[in-house]
């Protein structure tokens, strides 16, 4: 495959996973009345495949300044396969689920002005993580796409440009990942 033709699936596999994410997120197609049970395991699932994720990505740091490319690249294909799969469960858990707010205390989707005073300026720390987490994690699939890409076809000095990048915002996204769970998950209504 050309480069062009790697750019064009990239700019379309990103594009359709992020207006995925919107229409299922924004409920524009309706969500079943009743939740399939296993919907309230899914956040926990979601932190522990990003904590995994942390974790292999350190890993696999480790192992090419050891020089060990194959436990290398065995390792960010086990990421990345775990990525994707993250994915998807964070694509369905944010279709089925109703949306939770940072302190409703009473899980009735609004924040009182008491809720809002208990949360306190936590509130605030959570939305900054959150923010940059969401931001960061849309911007990145293209250049974790493109890094996969380049590091399995062994391009590596395109593959260490990109991963300059790629990797320290891909780890940021999960380490988030699993601190936006753990700062939410009191919240849940389930």
């Amino acid at each position: 495959m050309n480069d062009k033709l790697i750019f064009r699936l990239v700019t379309i596999i990103s594009i359709v996973v992020f207006l995925v994410v919107v229409i299922l997120n924004r409920k524009v197609i309706p969500a079943p009345t009743v939740l399939p049970s296993f919907t309230f395991f899914l956040p926990k699932l979601n932190a522990i495949i990003n904590g995994t994720c942390s974790v292999l990505l350190l890993v696999s740091l480790y192992f090419i300044k050891q020089k060990n490319i194959t436990v290398h690249k065995r390792i960010n294909v086990i990421t990345f396969f775990l990525s994707s799969l993250f994915l998807i469960s964070y694509i369905l858990f944010h279709y089925l689920a109703p949306e939770t707010r940072y302190g409703d205390l009473d899980h009735n989707g609004e924040l009182s002005a008491q809720e809002i005073a208990v949360a306190g300026s936590i509130r605030y720390i959570y939305y900054v993580i959150l923010i940059t987490h969401i931001v960061l994690a849309a911007g990145v699939l293209p250049l974790i796409l493109l890094s996969f890409y380049r590091g399995l076809q062994m391009q590596v000095e395109k593959h260490r440009k990109l991963v300059r990048w790629s990797f320290p915002i891909w780890l940021y996204v999960t380490v988030t990942g699993v601190i936006v769970y753990l700062m939410i998950s009191p919240y849940y209504n389930f």
